[in-house]
């Protein structure tokens, strides 16, 4: 027992050491093949049916391994010169049809929980509403004033040190910490993907349905994502940028942001976003 409590640290160890650098919350670093750092109750437990999904899987290979090396040993020209005419044998095929079966079953109960987990939450503090538009975001935060604005990509040419190409965004979405956060989605022309993997987010924007998901976000940081679904020539260019504060710090923003982004009678912002602290 106290072997199988280590597989899933010894995989994790593996996709660390896999890259040229420890995890950095909120994006992939050069060469990383496991997943990111999960930060949201919805990404933890992906994080966990995934280290599920690779041990099935490892087994799986092992066993088909050994199997492929016992036929070639055992069963080759050389060793058997007379074959067997052998056609058929009722265990045998009852246990090739069942273990899958049971494999599956092993697979599809957590992830139908895991599915209806990040679904929605009957226990939201806030909404966001999101909306696509090609090529980039809309949010609104109905629960706060009602403000919206947009948010683009900054051009690699305008990007400041440290600041990552093709994530960058103008306008950052700005959310508070251990708050259950509905999100609404939806878009005005195409389908887009709002899609932010360390915080377990991955869910269409149709135009003339909305959509519906949740966040709650474990730590202060920055979390990157980007639009997952071909949507157009500028497909690549609709980046995602969520800021995590404090609540204390997302209720100074709220208060800097219904003046920023108040609007006129004609429904035209009259400003751009309120910094965050």
């Amino acid at each position: 027992m106290k072997g199988l409590k280590a597989l899933p640290f010894l995989a994790a160890l593996i996709g660390v050491l896999a890259s040229t650098q420890a995890w950095a919350a909120g994006r992939s670093e050069p060469w990383q093949i496991w997943l990111q750092e999960p930060m949201s109750a919805t990404a933890e437990r992906v994080y966990s049916f995934n280290l599920l999904l690779f041990w099935i899987e490892f087994a799986i290979v092992v066993f088909v391994m050994v199997l492929m090396a016992i036929i070639i040993l055992r069963f080759n020209a050389k060793k058997n010169p007379v074959p067997s005419k052998t056609t058929h044998n009722t265990l045998l095929e009852v246990v090739w049809t069942a273990v899958p079966i049971l494999i599956l079953a092993a697979i599809g109960y957590p992830s139908l929980k895991n599915l209806y987990f990040a679904d929605h939450t009957e226990a939201a503090e806030m909404t966001l509403k999101v909306t696509g538009h090609q090529w980039y975001w809309s949010y609104n935060y109905p629960d706060h004033g009602d403000f919206e604005y947009d948010s683009l990509l900054v051009p690699a040419e305008d990007l400041e040190e440290g600041q990552p190409r093709l994530l960058t965004v103008d306008e950052k979405v700005v959310l508070p910490v251990d708050t259950n956060v509905r999100l609404l989605l939806t878009s005005t022309d195409v389908i887009h993907n709002w899609a932010v993997p360390s915080l377990g987010l991955k869910l269409d924007t149709t135009p003339g349905r909305t959509n519906e998901t949740w966040v709650r976000i474990n730590q202060p940081g920055t979390y990157y994502g980007q639009c997952s679904e071909l949507c157009g020539v500028n497909h690549g260019f609709m980046p995602i940028q969520i800021e995590a504060v404090s609540k204390d710090d997302f209720k100074a923003w709220v208060e800097q942001a219904k003046e920023q982004y108040a609007k006129r009678d004609d429904g035209v912002l009259t400003a751009k976003a309120a910094p965050v602290r």
